[in-house]
């Protein structure tokens, strides 16, 4: 069996009598990339704060680096680093003096704080901005400082809590390639995001979490077949997505669905088909109803509830 760098085994978290975490049990290999997905509210954040130790859990186990977050809480944090939602900077130093400060709190001499320091400048594209004050930086040039920073001591796990919110196209494609690469160096990543193409590109595993519980998990492609077949699209004179349908795949569901978008008899509308998103599989996975407080715990329970039709 390969080595687990994260196990969480019926993790549950309340906040003044409001469950957060119901019971979450999830195994992240090492070396891998694991995405997190979820609405707001669901328990990201909270998972992530019980995993670096910030929040104890209420019950369940859970260890991080072979370290349990409660038994051995320094242990986890010698092993991890924590990027949260905002860029945790300090805005009057330059990007060089806050690497190299970090280098110092982290027990490195001067001489290799310097050394560090340079190496994450050039890692990270930030030599022309080294000596600028942070305060003067973009959001991008941000959040590369802060992912900089969390790489001083080059930990083997890293949670990322949705580090690319916010940035621009360019920026989140300059930090993805970032993360790739430290998955390419053995480096454990654990993030959150709400950014489905995000999870789709860069997770090797993705949990899908609901109202504090995991409801389902596989690899981009698993969930995406847990969806359904083809989805069928009626777009209008514009070009624009006003409906979509999802099949199971076969001729007559095809058949069925496009004929239901044709009765729509919208003027110089067209019909196309394409594969399943993570779109589609985040929709059918946290749909909510009206008539039920339990949430979908399979594809076809939210198929059931919602009959997966999105309508834009």
């Amino acid at each position: 069996m390969t080595t687990a760098a994260i196990e969480v085994s019926g993790l549950h978290k309340s906040f003044g009598g409001q469950s957060v975490l119901d019971g979450i049990d999830l195994r992240v290999q090492a070396g891998t990339v694991f995405a997190l997905l979820g609405p707001n509210g669901a328990g990201k954040t909270t998972l992530i704060n019980i995993l670096s130790t910030l929040v104890l859990p209420d019950a369940g186990t859970a260890s991080v680096g072979g370290h349990d977050v409660v038994a051995d809480s320094e242990g986890v944090k010698r092993s991890i680093s924590l990027t949260g939602q905002s860029a945790a900077v300090d805005e009057v130093l330059t990007g060089e003096e806050n690497l190299r400060m970090m280098a110092r709190l982290s027990g490195y001499t001067a001489p290799a704080a310097k050394q560090r320091a340079r190496e994450l400048l050039e890692q990270f594209d930030l030599v022309e901005a080294s000596r600028k004050r942070v305060k003067t930086y973009s959001g991008g040039m941000r959040r590369r400082l802060d992912l900089a920073i969390s790489l001083v001591a080059t930990p083997p796990v890293i949670f990322l809590d949705e580090p690319t919110t916010g940035l621009d196209a360019r920026s989140r494609q300059t930090l993805w390639a970032m993360i790739l690469d430290l998955a390419a160096q053995g480096i454990t990543i654990f993030l959150t995001t709400q950014y489905l193409d995000e999870a789709d590109l860069l997770a090797d595993r993705i949990a899908v979490i609901d109202r504090g519980v995991v409801v389902a998990e596989g690899t981009a492609a698993e969930l995406k077949a847990r969806v359904g077949g083809e989805v069928v699209e009626l777009r209008d004179a514009n070009d624009e997505i006003v409906r979509e349908l999802p099949t199971d795949g076969s001729v007559h569901g095809l058949r069925q669905a496009i004929d239901l978008l044709d009765a729509s008899g919208l003027a110089g509308s067209s019909v196309s088909i394409r594969k399943p998103s993570m779109d589609d599989v985040f929709l059918a996975l946290t749909a909510r109803t009206t008539t039920s407080s339990a949430a979908p715990r399979t594809a076809a329970d939210a198929a059931q509830n919602t009959n997966l039709e999105v309508t834009r």
